[in-house]
């Protein structure tokens, strides 16, 4: 199983404060996607799941490691930003394939956004 090093992930509370500071908005139902630049040549991915709005465990589990599948498969395509994914209610009943098309949605959104401009 393929690692999620530590170079591709929002870790310090700085870091997650300058994605939330000024962050250019996505979403749907499952999820919302802050998105802003950063100054590095790969994208870098944060999750912020509370229990407010999954309150099992196994769901956020589910949740974070469809996210992380996903971002893997199209770190390439959006890389430049810092991304922090927050589930919406409908994500703790949503199916796993719900969420990933979701997901890969948003990357397709940001991915096309960056390439207008």
């Amino acid at each position: 199983m393929a690692r999620f090093p530590r170079c591709q992930r929002l870790t310090d509370p700085a870091e997650f404060r300058h994605v939330f500071e000024r962050p250019q908005r996505l979403g749907d139902r499952h999820v919302t996607v802050l998105v802003r630049r950063n100054d590095r040549a790969c994208a870098r991915l944060g999750l912020a799941v509370g229990r407010r709005k999954m309150p099992r465990s196994p769901d956020r589990s589910t949740f974070k490691r469809v996210v992380r599948e996903s971002f893997r498969a199209h770190q390439d395509e959006i890389a430049g930003y810092d991304v922090v994914v927050l589930p919406k209610p409908a994500a703790a009943t949503a199916e796993r394939s719900a969420l990933r098309a979701s997901i890969d949605r948003q990357w397709d959104i940001l991915r096309r956004r960056s390439a207008a401009g």
